[in-house]
């Protein structure tokens, strides 16, 4: 029996048509999403060369701001101006989304693996759900919670273990540490998240994501100018400098604009479900690249949290998008 669109996540019928159709997005969306599981891995790199958070933070929002601020003009183009109401939206939002949570991701990340810093973060939509039961007090269906139970379980899974064998030889506290910084930094995207909605509709996805990371750019730069002597950034080992335009760029803007693009092409449903790939890739560049080890139990938390997610997000497939 043929299956209906509600039931494969494509927007359209499911013909050859159809999906020569999509398959645009959905390269985009997985291309964007290990474009972005690739953040971990350049930072992971550059903590080699003896960079703190704030350097490395401060390095890659200054070579991406150029990018951002186009992003943003380009989008504004002939709409009306923001009144200060918006622009006190922009801000709280940059400074939210992508100024905090990024530095509390970058922080995390010097004290546990690229693995287990991508899996935590990929609890976001479970995260965006308790925000809307304690704010709005939307209900979760059993299909939400049962994959939030599976998802927090691989989680935690992935923790004992990085607890019971030392943090890969830095600490158990160290771990437990780092862990709970990148899950304040998903906690504080998901709330961006949560309130974006609203100036979405008013400003576009692309102008609010433009102005909203211009704004995280020149606030990572002022927490460097205030608390590192500027000559810290004339004794970076060039290779912290390359990795930076690297995570800047390929790591950064470009697969916002990927994923933006895939959005258009597929819807935000499928676009997420795609996005599993994500801690995926992450793996596995963790393995090649940083030689991270693979064990079972990374094995069986991944499965676990993508399982769960998958679970969580089946409605998101089987309804019109929010």
């Amino acid at each position: 029996m043929t299956k209906t669109a509600a039931q494969t996540g494509i927007p359209h019928s499911s013909t050859a048509g159809d999906a020569r159709s999509i398959a645009p997005g959905l390269i985009l969306a997985s291309l964007g999403a290990i474009a972005f599981s690739g953040k971990a891995i350049i930072v992971k790199l550059a903590y080699r060369y003896g960079v703190d958070a704030i350097t490395l933070i401060m390095l890659r929002m200054l070579f991406a701001l150029p990018l951002f601020a186009v992003m943003a003009w380009w989008a504004g183009r002939g709409k009306p101006a923001l009144s200060f109401r918006d622009w006190l939206g922009v801000v709280g939002l940059g400074f939210s989304g992508y100024y905090l949570a990024s530095f509390l991701d970058f922080a995390g990340l010097a004290y546990i693996s690229a693995s287990f810093e991508r899996l935590i973060l990929y609890l976001n939509p479970t995260l965006v759900l308790l925000f809307g039961w304690l704010l709005y007090r939307r209900r979760a269906t059993r299909p939400q919670v049962l994959g939030m139970i599976v998802s927090y379980a691989g989680v935690l899974l992935v923790f004992g273990h990085e607890l019971w064998t030392g943090g890969g030889g830095k600490g158990g506290g160290a771990a437990a540490w780092g862990a709970f910084l990148v899950f304040l930094s998903a906690v504080s995207y998901a709330g961006y998240l949560v309130y974006s909605g609203e100036f979405v509709k008013r400003l576009g996805s692309l102008r609010l994501v433009g102005l909203a990371t211009t704004v995280a750019c020149v606030l990572c730069i002022l927490q460097f100018v205030l608390t590192r002597p500027i000559d810290v950034a004339l004794q970076l080992a060039p290779q912290v400098i390359w990795l930076s335009v690297l995570n800047a760029t390929v790591c950064t803007a470009v697969p916002v604009l990927m994923v933006m693009m895939a959005i258009e092409r597929i819807g935000p449903a499928v676009a997420a479900q795609t996005g599993m790939i994500g801690p995926l890739s992450t793996i596995l560049m963790g393995v090649v690249i940083l030689d991270e080890p693979f064990t079972a139990w990374i094995a069986a938390g991944t499965v676990l949290v993508i399982a769960g997610i998958f679970v969580f997000t089946r409605k998101g497939r089987e309804a019109p998008a929010r």
